[in-house]
């Protein structure tokens, strides 16, 4: 079983390597992606799997979400990065994941971070949202992964102050690839499309009969 909360020393060196990596200051090539959706809550996207952490409400059926994909040049480690926004009435979830371009330990590295949805998307894109989960995924190994944990019923939660450099390493790095793909600007334009496909055009009204005199 993987122990999330307190990974061992060698386990927080492969974060602590894996995240100094991404570039801070990446060359993209031409190819990119800019998807959006509405998605029922039992049909979540594998992009959108969220942490052990991460709640998400019974009581709705769909959740939004914007997906934007980049493609870095060749002489990058990593071959992509993808960064993904989902939104249902009680929560609010950030997810990036760098994908290596030759794999021979580490495959990818994902982070995310998450929000009450009380407040509003773009609110959240203009704040520096603490990370909350750190996941590498490795070839032909299990996964390594570092998450915030809360107390459990009969006991506090757990002292976690020393993984604290990791946890400020990756929410520096969503908030870097939050403005270099411009999702401060294209999630919200996103959602407003999605929640306009679903308000009911005043064109399409039908006309009531007129009055007989």
């Amino acid at each position: 079983m993987l122990n999330v909360c307190a990974p061992s020393a060698e386990e927080q060196q492969e974060i602590a390597a894996a995240l100094a990596k991404v570039p801070k200051q990446p060359l993209f090539s031409s190819d990119f992606e800019v998807a959006r959706g509405r998605t029922s809550m039992e049909e979540r996207p594998s992009f959108l799997q969220p942490g052990a952490s991460t709640q998400f409400s019974s009581e709705t059926p769909s959740a939004t979400w914007v997906r934007i994909r980049h493609e870095f040049s060749v002489q990058a480690l990593f071959s992509t990065v993808q960064y993904s926004f989902s939104v249902d009435p009680k929560t609010m979830m950030e997810t990036m994941v760098f994908r290596v371009r030759d794999p021979k330990d580490l495959m990818q590295l994902a982070i995310e971070d998450s929000a009450s949805a009380v407040t509003t998307p773009l609110m959240m894109l203009n704040t520096s949202t603490p990370v909350s989960r750190i996941k590498l995924e490795r070839f032909g190994k299990s996964s390594v992964v570092l998450a915030k944990c809360q107390a459990s019923e009969g006991s506090p939660s757990p002292d976690q102050s020393v993984y604290e450099p990791l946890f400020r390493s990756a929410t520096a790095i969503i908030a870097n690839y939050r403005g270099l793909l411009g999702a401060k600007r294209t999630v919200p334009d996103e959602l407003s499309r999605i929640a306009g496909q679903f308000i009911p055009s005043k064109s399409k009204r039908i006309a009531k009969p007129a009055d007989k005199h």
